[in-house]
């Protein structure tokens, strides 16, 4: 069992309205290294939810044996305000219904005021600094006042998330393959989780601010590093989005595999006792996300697939056509070609789409000119 279990309650909700974020913490709340581990921020997400019930098991039973070894906090449901947005049986965990946010963008950018906190206090060494920026994140998340449940809901998560060495956002895709976003600086470090969980594409993340959840865990890091060239700044958080296939992708045996993959990963790094298994090898390398080709629905209709999940395909390929109901024969069809070779990581499954959404992934590897800017969907 966890050392410790424990609810923390969200501000701001009305009269007789409750909320609580539920915590499982493995180790001391003062133990090193640190890792947090999260499922369902898009609250409609369900595969991170049963991996980490299989995660738990498996934690429960090397905390019985005496391996824990570091720390290792849980949040088995990120999203208790996503869990209750039920419309009319229909529910709708991606974006916050009463101001329309993405629960995965807009996360507090701490590095601003980090830097000017920390100008004149960095020292030369580093895990003097690492342990310096880790309080003093803390105190900053602690002097903040929410103004709306989503804002809590921010700080609660952020509150045990953004000192952690490893952080790990559980996610899924619509129909898809497995695949990771994280920071090209700790692409190294992270090969053998990527390799472990069998991650089909590796995409390079990089910090902006409004960003997601992961991002904003890492981030303020580099930024310090960037402002104190003259400092040993570490990179003191090593956080990755994980995309667990798909929404339909849910079944003791898939989460099972992918929570023994995490659990192998923690024994790499020192978090359990026992013996620390080799990774096998990668089935991919990291590419920029701007190599990722997003085909679009160029109008309203039905999508019929032509390439299968996790088929290559070449540039100029049909992916898919886009029928219109209200017409007839081939002037009925519009067809979707992929703009780079690739394979098909992602597809869409709801199958009736509005014009430009996005019906497909084509991971390649040349970035494509048209992909530009801040690239992760809303």
């Amino acid at each position: 069992m966890p050392r410790d279990s424990f609810d923390v309650p969200l501000a701001g909700l009305g009269p007789g309205m409750g909320g609580n974020v539920r915590f499982l913490r493995y180790g001391s709340a003062e133990a090193a290294p640190k890792a947090y581990l999260h499922a369902a921020l898009h609250a409609d997400e369900a595969p991170g939810l049963l991996v980490l019930h299989h995660l738990r098991d498996l934690l429960d039973a090397a905390e019985a044996r005496g391996e824990i070894l570091g720390q290792i906090v849980i949040a088995p449901y990120a999203n208790p305000l996503g869990l209750s947005q039920v419309i009319h049986g229909d529910h709708l965990g991606r974006f916050d219904l009463a101001s329309g946010q993405n629960f995965n963008r807009g996360w507090p950018d701490l590095a601003p005021e980090l830097i000017a906190r920390l100008g004149a206090r960095l020292r030369s060494c580093a895990e003097a600094n690492r342990a310096l920026i880790r309080a003093t994140i803390r105190d900053i998340l602690a002097a903040r006042r929410a103004a709306s449940p989503l804002q809590s809901l921010f700080g609660v998560l952020a509150a045990e998330a953004f000192d952690a060495d490893l952080v790990l956002d559980l996610h899924c895709d619509d129909e898809g393959l497995m695949h990771l976003f994280l920071h090209p600086a700790i692409w190294p470090q992270m090969q053998d989780l990527a390799a472990g969980l069998g991650c089909h594409a590796v995409f390079a993340q990089r910090g902006a601010a409004g960003g997601p959840f992961a991002a904003a865990c890492m981030e303020p890091w580099l930024q310090l590093a960037a402002a104190f060239p003259d400092h040993p700044v570490p990179v003191g958080c090593q956080s990755a989005t994980v995309e667990l296939r798909g929404f339909a992708d849910v079944s003791d045996g898939l989460a099972r595999a992918d929570a023994l993959a995490l659990m192998d990963a923690l024994r790499r790094r020192g978090y359990l006792a026992g013996p620390v298994p080799p990774a096998p090898d990668p089935l991919c390398a990291m590419t920029d996300f701007a190599a990722c080709d997003m085909l679009r629905a160029p109008g309203f209709g039905i999508i019929v697939y032509h390439a299968a999940l996790g088929e290559r395909v070449s540039k100029g390929q049909m992916v898919a056509e886009i029928v219109d109901p209200s017409g007839s024969g081939a002037a009925a069809r519009t067809p979707v070609l992929a703009c780079t070779d690739g394979l098909v990581l992602t597809r869409r499954l709801k199958k009736l789409v509005a014009a430009g959404q996005v019906i497909a992934k084509i991971a390649g590897e040349t970035p494509l000119p048209h992909r530009s800017g801040y690239l992760l969907e809303d």
